[in-house]
C-alpha cells in the first residue's frame, strides 16, 4: 500500500506542480520582469567612481547575455516546479502512510486535504508571514545565508507546531469537535507567535522600491504556494477515492 501511495504522490505532485508553474508563469514572472528592469535601470542612472570600481560592483545581467537568460530562466520554471512537486509528492505520500487511521479525519480524501492545507500553513505560510518573498533588487547579497537559515527555522517552526497541535487533541478527552479545536490551535499557535516576537526582522526593501510592484510579487509568489498545495490536496483526494473504488 505504501509503494501505491508514493507512486500516487508523485505523479499528483508533479501535475500539481506544472499547475503552480503555470499559474507563476502568468501571474508572477511578469513581477519579476518588472523588478528586474528596476534593478537594471537603477544600475545604468548610478555615477560610477572608476573603471575598476565598475567591474566589482556591476549589476547582475538577467538579460540575454546573462549565465542563464530570462528566456531560459522561464522555461526552466516548469521544470523547476514539477521536480518540486514530485519530491513533495513523495514526501507526502510517505508521511501521509503513517497518518492514516492513526490521526485526522477517517475518511481518507479529507485526511488528504486537511494535511495538505496543514502542510501549506506550516510550511509555506508560517514562516511567508515572518520572512515574506521578495523580488530581484531587494535584499543584501551579503546577508543571504543569515536570511536563509531564519526562514528554516521558521520551517521548522512550523512544522514542529503542527506536530504538537496534534499530539495535544489526541489527548482531549472532553467530547466535542470545538474542544479539540480550540487546544489544537492555541497550542499550535503559541510557539509560532512567540517565534515571530523572538526572531529577528529582516526588512532590506530599498528606498523608493514600488509598494505595490512589492506587493503583487509577494502575492504571486504566496499565491503560487496556494495553487500547489490546494491542486495536490484535492487530486490527491481524488487519486485515492479513485483507486479505493478500483480495488472494490
Amino acid at each position: 500500500m505504501v509503494k501505491t501511495l508514493v507512486v500516487r504522490g508523485l505523479l499528483v505532485g508533479l501535475l500539481a506542480g506544472l499547475i503552480a508553474g503555470a499559474f507563476a508563469f502568468f501571474v508572477g514572472e511578469p513581477r519579476v520582469d518588472a523588478a528586474i528592469a528596476l534593478e537594471e535601470a537603477a544600475a545604468a542612472a548610478a555615477p560610477s567612481e572608476s573603471n575598476s570600481h565598475d567591474a566589482e560592483a556591476a549589476p547582475h545581467d538577467h538579460g540575454e547575455e546573462a549565465v542563464v537568460s530570462r528566456p531560459v530562466q522561464k522555461a526552466g520554471l516548469f521544470l523547476a516546479t514539477g521536480l518540486y512537486g514530485v519530491a513533495v509528492g513523495g514526501i507526502f505520500a510517505l508521511v501521509f502512510a503513517g497518518l492514516r487511521g492513526r490521526v485526522g479525519p477517517r475518511s481518507e480524501p479529507a485526511l488528504a486535504v486537511a494535511a495538505a492545507a496543514a502542510a501549506f500553513g506550516a510550511i509555506i505560510l508560517v514562516p511567508f508571514l515572518k520572512y515574506p518573498a521578495n523580488p530581484p533588487a531587494v535584499g543584501d547579497p551579503e546577508t543571504i545565508n543569515s536570511r536563509t537559515l531564519l526562514y528554516v527555522v521558521m520551517v521548522l517552526v512550523g512544522l514542529a507546531s503542527i506536530a504538537i497541535a496534534v499530539a495535544a487533541t489526541r489527548r482531549v478527552t472532553v467530547p466535542g469537535v470545538w474542544a479539540k479545536g480550540l487546544v489544537g490551535g492555541a497550542t499550535f499557535l503559541v510557539p509560532v507567535i512567540a517565534a515571530w516576537a523572538l526572531l529577528p526582522r529582516v526588512d532590506e526593501v530599498p528606498e523608493g522600491f514600488p509598494a505595490t510592484l512589492l506587493w503583487d510579487f509577494r502575492v504571486a509568489s504566496l499565491g503560487t504556494q496556494l495553487v500547489f498545495w490546494a491542486a495536490f490536496g484535492v487530486f490527491f483526494a481524488v487519486a485515492g477515492e479513485r483507486a479505493k473504488v478500483r480495488v472494490s
